[in-house]
Parts: C-alpha cells; sequence; structure tokens
C-alpha cells in the first residue's frame, strides 16, 4: 500500500546440550546437576559456551553490561575467542562509561567555579554598595552558569544548589529584569533572559515558569508577526486571509480529525489570544507603527470594551450547556469579528489568523492552517525540492554564512565556497535577515537569476557573484564524511565492514536513494558485517517513505497501522521480494527523533521483528499522521491530524504532550540500550559532525583556518551513542558466528 500526501511528523531460545558433567548453578538456574558419562567431554563445552555467548549478548542489547560482565566473571570458558572478544567490547564500553564520568565530573567542578565567580563578585559589590548581577548582560550568564551546573549536577547536589542565597537573589532579580522588559513591551527579551533559563534549564518541572513562559513566547509572536521583514511587509503577510478559508477549514476538521473535538476549549483559546493580540498592540510601538488605523493604542475607551466583550463572550462560552458543537464554535467567532468592528478595529485579516492559531493550537501543534502566501514554502519543506543555488546557510555570530555547498548545483560551479559570508542577496543587506527570509530571497524560478554580495574571510573586499537558479534537491541519505570530490564516505569501521547512513528526513526520493547506498555498502562486505542507521534529529516527512525503508530490512509482518476517528484502519506490511540481507541493525536515536522516524526505529525494534537493536534516547512522542486538504478553498491548505499510528505488535507510539499532562515518560519509542548525551557531549558531537559534512571547492583558500576533517577514530570518540552501537554490532556479529559454527 502507499500513502499519499501524508507526513508524519514519527529470547532468542536457549539451546543448551546438557552434559552429564556438573554444570554451574548460575548457568542452569534451577536445574539439578548429573554426573558425566566417559567420552562426552567435548561436545557438552561448545554448547555450554554458546548458552553464554547467547546470555552475555543478551544483556548487552538491553543495555545491562553489568550482567553481561558478571557472567563473564563466572565463566570457565576465558580460552575460548569469542568469550575473549566479548570481554574486550564490554572493556571498551566501560571505558566510555568511565570517561564520561569522569568528563562529567570535572564539568560539574569547572562549572561550580565558574559560579563561584560570580558569588564573589557579588559579595565584593555588595561591601562597596554596588548592585551585584543587575546588568541585562550579566543575568542571563549567571542564569546560563547555574543551568550548566544543574545539568552536571546529581539530585541531591541540585536541591543544594538551588537552595543557595546567592542563586535565588539571581533568580529573583532575573524574574524583576523580566518583569521590567515587559512593561516596555519586549516580551522576547523577557523570555530569552529569564524564563527560558527557568523553565526549559533551571527547574522545568516547575509549571508556574512553564505557563509564564509559554504565555511571553505568545506575546513575542504576536509582535513578530507584525514586524516588515526585507521579504514582505506585515501587510503582504495576511493579505490572503479569508474568513471562509477558516469556517471551511473548520467543516471539515469536524468530519476528519483524529478524534472527538473539544469546541469549547478551541474558543476559550482563541479568545484569550484575541485579549493577548489587544495587549500587545496596546503597549507595543512597533506593533502599533504598523497599525495606523487600528484605534488600540489611542483609545482607552474602545480598549476596555473590546476586553469587556471578550470577558462576555467566554462566560457565555463557560455557561453554554454541555455539548458545545461546531456550529456555537462558529458563533464565537462570528461575536469576535463583530465586537472588533465596534471597538478596538483591529485589521480583520490579523485577526482572523490569531484566531484561527489559536484555535488549531487547542488541538494539537500539527494541525495548522496553511494560508496561500505560504503555500509555496510549505510545499518545499514536504518535498525537499526547491529551485535556488544548491547551498546550506546559516547564521554564524549574526552573519548569514555559507556552511555547505551541495555537489553538482549552479552554486558550487560559481566559485562561492563554503566560510563565505553573503552581506547581501540582490543588493538587499543581510543583516537583519532571518534565514527564512534568506532562503526565500535566495530561491525563486529556475533559469533566474540572483547577486549576492559576498565577503570572504581574511580579505576586506566584497565582490558580487551572479548565479543563476535551477531545480534542487536536498539529500536526504548521508554518511558519516564528506570526500574532497564531495562523495559520502558510509563505511565507519572497514575491518568488521559496519556501514553508517544517516537519513535527515523522509521524502520521496529517500528509499529509492537509500536502495543505491545499501547496494554499494553491501558490495564493499557489509553483507557479512552490519548497518548503523542514524535517524537522531530527524522530524520525519512522508508516511509512505517510512515504510518503503522499513520494508527493506524486514521480510514479511507488518510494518505500521494507521487508526483515524471515523473510517477503515489501514495496514502497511512488509514484502519478501526486495529485502536485504539479515545483517545486524542500530537504530540511533534521541529526542528529535520524530514522527517517521519513530515509525522504522518502532517497528525494526518491535518484537514482533527483532530486526534492531536501538541505542540513543527516546524519541520526540508525535504518534500522529498529518494529512493536508485544500477544501478550505482560495488557495489555502489545512494540516490536520487524521490518525494515530500503530506498531506491530499494536502499541500505540504515544504523545508526548498527552503523557506529560498525564505525568507520564513513556511517550515515543525507547531505547533498548539508554545513552543520553549531556550538552558537552552534543556540542563536540555536532562540531565533528559539521566539519565531517561540509564540502567545499577543490581549490578551497579563503584566508580562514585550513579545513577540517576527522578520522573516524575521531568521530567515533565524540559520540558515545555511534560508539556503543558499534559494540552492539560487534557483539550480534560474535553471536552470529557462534551460532554458525
Amino acid at each position: 500500500m502507499r500513502y499519499k500526501n501524508i507526513k508524519c511528523f514519527t529470547i532468542l531460545a536457549v539451546f543448551l546440550l546438557f552434559s552429564l558433567l556438573a554444570a554451574p548453578a548460575w548457568v542452569f538456574a534451577g536445574e539439578s546437576e548429573s554426573a558425566a558419562e566417559p567420552n562426552s567431554v567435548s561436545a557438552p563445552v561448545v554448547g555450554h559456551t554458546a548458552s553464554i555467548i547467547e546470555q552475555v549478548c543478551s544483556n548487552i542489547y538491553k543495555g545491562d553490561f553489568a550482567a553481561a560482565r558478571e557472567l563473564l566473571g563466572g565463566s570457565k570458558e576465558s580460552e575460548s575467542t569469542a568469550i575473549t572478544r566479548l570481554t574486550n567490547i564490554i572493556s571498551e564500553y566501560e571505558k566510555i562509561e568511565q570517561s564520561r564520568q569522569a568528563a562529567k565530573k570535572a564539568a560539574y567542578e569547572e562549572r561550580l567555579a565558574e559560579l563561584e565567580k560570580f558569588r564573589a563578585a557579588a559579595d565584593a559589590n555588595d561591601v562597596n554598595d554596588v548592585n551585584d548581577v543587575n546588568d541585562v548582560n550579566d543575568i542571563p550568564k549567571v542564569l546560563a552558569v547555574i543551568a550548566r551546573v544543574c545539568e552536571f549536577a546529581d539530585e541531591a547536589q541540585k536541591r543544594q544548589l538551588l537552595s543557595e542565597q546567592f542563586v535565588k537573589q539571581t533568580i529573583q532579580k532575573a524574574i524583576d529584569k523580566a518583569a521590567e522588559f515587559e512593561s516596555k513591551g519586549k516580551w522576547l527579551d523577557a523570555y530569552t533572559n529569564c524564563y527560558w533559563w527557568l523553565a526549559e534549564r533551571i527547574e522545568p518541572d516547575n509549571e508556574a515558569y512553564a505557563d509564564y513562559a509559554e504565555q511571553l513566547v505568545e506575546k513575542a509572536n504576536i509582535v513578530a508577526s507584525f514586524q516588515d521583514s526585507p521579504c514582505e511587509t506585515s501587510r503582504e503577510r495576511f493579505q490572503t486571509v479569508k474568513k471562509q478559508m477558516f469556517i471551511r477549514a473548520i467543516g471539515a476538521l469536524n468530519f476528519n480529525y483524529v478524534s472527538i473535538i473539544d469546541y469549547r476549549q478551541m474558543a476559550t483559546k482563541a479568545i484569550r489570544r484575541c485579549e493577548l493580540l489587544a495587549e500587545v498592540v496596546n503597549s507595543s510601538p512597533i506593533v502599533s507603527r504598523s497599525l495606523p488605523e487600528s484605534r488600540v493604542s489611542s483609545d482607552e475607551t474602545r480598549l476596555s470594551a473590546w476586553t469587556a466583550g471578550l470577558e462576555a463572550i467566554l462566560d457565555e462560552v463557560n455557561r453554554s450547556a454541555a455539548g458545545f458543537s461546531k456550529d456555537k464554535f462558529i458563533e464565537v467567532f462570528e461575536k469576535v469579528l463583530a465586537l472588533n468592528t465596534t471597538t478596538v478595529e483591529l485589521p480583520g485579516t490579523v485577526l482572523i489568523a490569531q484566531f484561527t492559531d489559536a484555535a488549531l493550537s487547542a488541538l494539537d501543534r500539527y494541525t495548522v492552517m496553511v494560508w496561500p502566501r505560504q503555500v509555496q514554502d510549505f510545499e518545499k519543506i514536504m518535498t525537499n525540492e526547491f529551485t535556488g543555488i544548491g547551498i546550506v546557510i546559516s547564521k554564524q555570530k549574526g552573519l548569514l554564512t555559507v556552511a555547505s555547498l551541495l555537489p553538482d548545483t549552479p552554486a558550487y560551479k560559481s566559485g562561492l565556497d563554503a566560510g563565505d559570508v553573503i552581506e547581501a542577496v540582490d543588493e538587499v543587506e543581510t543583516k537583519d535577515m532571518s534565514l527564512v527570509c534568506a532562503v526565500r530571497s535566495i530561491t525563486g524560478p529556475a533559469g533566474t537569476k540572483v547577486t549576492l554580495t559576498v565577503r570572504r574571510p581574511g580579505q576586506e573586499q566584497t565582490r558580487n557573484i551572479i548565479i543563476t537558479r535551477a531545480k534542487i534537491t536536498v539529500p536526504t541519505i548521508l554518511g558519516w564524511e564528506r570526500s574532497e570530490a564531495g562523495k559520502w564516505l558510509y563505511m565507519i569501521d572497514e575491518a568488521d565492514k559496519i556501514g553508517y547512513v544517516r537519513i535527515t528526513s523522509f521524502s520521496e526520493r529517500t528509499a529509492s536513494d537509500l536502495e543505491k547506498v545499501l547496494k554499494r555498502l553491501e558490495a564493499e562486505g557489509m553483507a557479512k558485517g552490519g548497518l548503523i542507521l542514524d535517524l537522531r534529529f530527524n522530524s520525519g516527512g512522508l508516511l509512505n517513505s517510512a515504510v518503503e525503508v522499513t520494508d527493506k530490512f524486514i521480510k514479511e509482518g507488518l510494518i505500521v497501522s494507521t487508526r483515524p476517528r471515523f473510517g477503515v484502519w489501514t495496514y502497511a506490511s512488509a514484502r519478501k521480494e526486495k529485502t536485504h540481507p539479515d545483517y545486524p541493525i542500530v537504530v540511533l536515536i534521541n529526542s528529535s527523533s520524530a514522527s517517521a522516524s519513530e515509525i522504522v526505529a518502532g517497528a525494526l525494534a518491535d518484537p514482533q521483528h527483532k530486526r534492531a537493536v536501538l541505542v540513543g534516547e527516546r524519541t520526540y512522542g508525535k504518534g500522529s499522521v498529518q494529512g493536508i486538504t485544500q477544501y478550505p478553498g482560495g488557495g489555502a491548505q489545512l494540516k490536520y491530524t487524521m490518525a494515530y499510528y500503530h506498531l506491530p505488535s499494536g502499541q500505540r507510539v504515544e504523545s508526548r504532550d498527552v503523557m506529560e499532562k498525564q505525568g507520564r515518560s513513556d511517550w515515543g519509542v525507547g531505547p533498548n540500550i539508554e545513552i543520553k548525551l549531556r550538552s558537552d557531549e552534543l556540542e563536540k558531537m555536532i562540531d565533528v559532525q559539521r566539519d565531517n559534512d561540509v564540502l567545499v571547492k577543490a581549490d578551497h583558500d579563503n584566508g580562514a583556518a585550513p579545513l577540517k576533517k576527522h578520522t573516524t577514530e575521531e568521530t567515533v570518540a565524540t559520540d558515545p551513542q555511534l560508539a556503543v552501537g558499534i559494540l552492539v554490532i560487534k557483539s550480534k556479529l560474535i553471536e552470529k558466528a557462534k551460532s554458525e559454527m
């Protein structure tokens, strides 16, 4: 089966040759000993060793290396080559963990020393009656250090830290400073300088901080929606918004949304957003200047009437009889629009867009309206195809920088290079340009030209590079490093023939591109080795793509089922033809692996298949399938949650949002071997990966530091999850070799 226009945002039986020789009790749990018969010594030893290997490997695949070590410690088969190799694997794991613990302790002491410097400076300032840690720049610096100490501390150390007077004073000063920002309408500053640290890093379980941070972000997003950019004015941003589009979208949701809709909750969130909208317009100079026809900022009477009217509508919603229906919700929408015309007179398109956004957010974060002006950008994301020049860009120290080139693209042939700073696009400066705006400016119809004003590091002069745009397809299948010719290297361990494939998203070409890489790796010997499938930071993509990728490794049986509220459940099953050899697979996952990634990881590791071992962290926990409809009309689209998906054994991949509300943490897909990376480890791993990913022109000489490339040993050493994944593959190969003897 195939899914179209759908995005998912995703024992061994122990065979013992019982001898008449006495067997250790720890091997034959509960079995009685028996006497040995003559001439029956050699065969039982083989069975005994095979049993130990199976048990040791079983513990390794569960991440219980301590139990595996204990089994080997009691083994009398130390002269076995397989036992020796397994012992070495466990020793390697122990070295990794010892190194990680030592680094964690060192990082804790280092961050604690940083905090002590701030504390000492504050004490010195107190003696001289000078305000300490009050500067807007100092507060987030101290909060950042406190957050890092919390990260590297154990629970007792964290409780002690947060009880210290200096820490409590710093947090209070941050809260006071945030209030000052708010009074000036600077909600983003209040969030980034205070509440992001408190809610996300220092006390993530504090609901009060979390709720307040959410409200600040909501206000900041409202402000951002009113700001002009080099790509569009705020008026242009909203000009395609129509009331009837939203009403038709609600009609589509009423029949197609995955669960029964709580229209009362939708109305409540939308009304609250409208209240915030008026507050923001009233107190933000940026917004009020962009709405000259609005009377909010100049007439407090109208603002009071607006607020009172919204409260009356909300009270009516709360007092209405049980079963608040779709029609009643539409009535509320119409009442809010009518109230606006008699009070604050906000632009109708702005009000409709904000009401729509808030109402749909009450359903889930994946159900959204795509207004006509946004459709083109949305489709680029969905297909991983666009017309542009073929570069990866990033903001480095506020500068729009070429991070890498894509091979065989206009940019690669133009003289542009990795590390170049793009100072202007078609004479429009990029200093204040967002990444989204920059992408929109650089991309365009195939055959058209774009002029980039570029400054190369180490050179004072800028130069203009004119590039003709063409169709670009972003690759989703990557290796561990790029060669100078731009070709990906996929064999991460030549000795044991272990391949490595990183899938960044699931697009229409992902499965076919993966097929080519697998055939190449198998021709190089991977059929006798194993595969590391890296799905970390893969936020998902097309469901049919996830199914096709999974199908490559499973001979038969269910892969995934999708279950809507109405209609027939759908099933996707594996097909025997073109299934790749049964070599060991490890899938790397983390908290950013979502949607289609969760389907692939969950299906491969499912008890029905046991095709892969999962290493890393619990996945994101999306658990739902989205569909796209053009029913809203006028060129608008509605992306909505249409079904939940279930893994082969029937379990649903639970949503993180739902589980957190229930106080549970078993969302998404959990790893077989949990390896959580700390921020310092993640930074090192990403830095090495970024260096290995970079592609530059062959004549690269831009005056900057020499291009860095890392060996497999260096790459693995900075990535504990990858390192453990390789150890698991090697254990699988040892077990497989022993079973074939």
